[in-house]
């Protein structure tokens, strides 16, 4: 099972004043691949452009996956997305995958997108899927209207850029099994992910005639001796997605009603037992983020950890 670590490793986090932020990300990068962890997700925030700093990365760490978890498709046209997405695949040598997703409403019609949301998915990806095989696109839906002027020759470069899309309720799930290559599940629990997800996209991927989607399970965490402090802290950040309706959700289906008590937190056998259970749940891979919850001592024991793990769990 390969393991990577999304950065920033705290999202909230706020830069100190003059510091480069590309620097900075392209720092923590090299750690974590000097600590054995094989992929680095990027993910998006104000300050920075994801993928260009994921190419960035690719390109000076020859031997990591690099990718986006994640970007939202708004304010972004698939057009240049697939551009910015062939750019980041063509810099590091076919190792970039691109991770996206819905952007919250209020996101979305702050930059006049008021479409339904799953249909404008739905065609977003159609969309994107076929600029990425063909490098040309010529759409035109109920909600977007997407045409290339002349063909890509990206695509021959390198094999076609896989699409992984952020997925919780059934109608992402649906999206992710009919037209992307993988699903993120966010705020998915071992057990929902073993009981809903992945029989939900198995299904719907059946339903298609396509393979079944990877599944990379989203995991927040640390490696710590202050678990009491460190859960504060992760209730701090993760609290808030409890209101929204499609995760809790998510988190009833887990049987549990804060979503800090996702993140794992404890030693390193805490979080070994964590990575067995959701591999046995059937992820594929596994995406660790807010590994800052802890003190930069325990961050590093995590990356090494999870670097150890990503080793021995791949043979």
């Amino acid at each position: 099972m390969r393991i990577g670590v999304a950065l920033p490793t705290d999202y909230y986090e706020q830069l100190t004043p003059g510091v480069n932020p590309v620097d900075y990300l392209l720092d923590r990068a090299r750690k974590l691949a000097d600590l054995g962890v094989p992929a680095v997700w990027l993910t998006q925030r104000f300050d920075y452009d994801a993928l260009a700093v994921a190419a960035l990365i690719g390109r000076e760490l020859p031997g990591t996956t690099v990718g986006t978890a994640i970007v939202p498709i708004h304010p972004r046209h698939p057009n240049a997305l697939a551009m910015q997405a062939q750019t980041a695949q063509a810099a590091v040598g076919g190792r970039f995958e691109l991770g996206l997703g819905l952007s919250l409403p209020e996101i979305a019609a702050g930059y006049g997108n008021t479409h339904p949301r799953i249909r404008y998915l739905r065609e977003y990806l159609t969309a994107l899927r076929e600029l990425l095989h063909t490098g040309a696109v010529d759409h035109t839906g109920e909600t977007l209207v997407a045409k290339s002027p002349t063909r890509s020759t990206m695509p021959a470069l390198h094999s076609p850029v896989p699409i992984l899309l952020a997925t919780s309720g059934p109608l992402t799930l649906r999206v992710a099994a009919e037209l992307a290559d993988g699903a993120l599940p966010l705020l998915t629990g071992p057990n929902t992910l073993a009981d809903f997800t992945i029989p939900t996209l198995a299904r719907r991927a059946a339903a298609a005639g396509r393979t079944m989607p990877r599944v990379l399970g989203m995991v927040g965490g640390v490696v710590t001796a202050d678990v009491a402090g460190a859960r504060e802290r992760a209730a701090q950040q993760m609290n808030r997605y409890g209101e929204m309706p499609a995760y809790r959700a998510l988190l009833n289906r887990e049987n549990i009603s804060d979503p800090a008590d996702l993140a794992v937190i404890g030693d390193e056998q805490t979080m070994a037992d964590a990575v067995v259970r959701y591999a046995e749940a059937g992820a594929d891979e596994l995406i660790f983020a807010l590994t800052a919850l802890g003190s930069a001592r325990d961050e590093e024991r995590t990356w090494a950890l999870l670097g150890e793990l990503s080793r021995t769990t791949a043979h």
